[in-house]
């Protein structure tokens, strides 16, 4: 019986550390996936691929 007292509690851990760990990812993709909005000066929302100016130098820079 003393082996199955030891192993509960890690097993209850390791649950515990499972369901944090997928707490902390939820959070992280609600949190991150608000933010990414990009800004126009107008106020209009702008959704798709743009090609702007550090875009455009990153291109420059990757060329062979």
């Amino acid at each position: 019986m003393s082996k199955i007292k030891k192993s509960l509690p890690r097993r209850d851990f390791l649950k515990a550390a499972g369901i944090a760990g997928g707490a902390v990812g939820l959070a992280a993709t609600t949190l991150t996936s608000k933010s990414t909005q990009a800004a126009v000066p107008d106020g209009r929302k702008v959704s798709g691929y743009r090609e702007t100016e550090h875009v455009r130098k990153y291109y420059e820079s990757a060329r062979y």
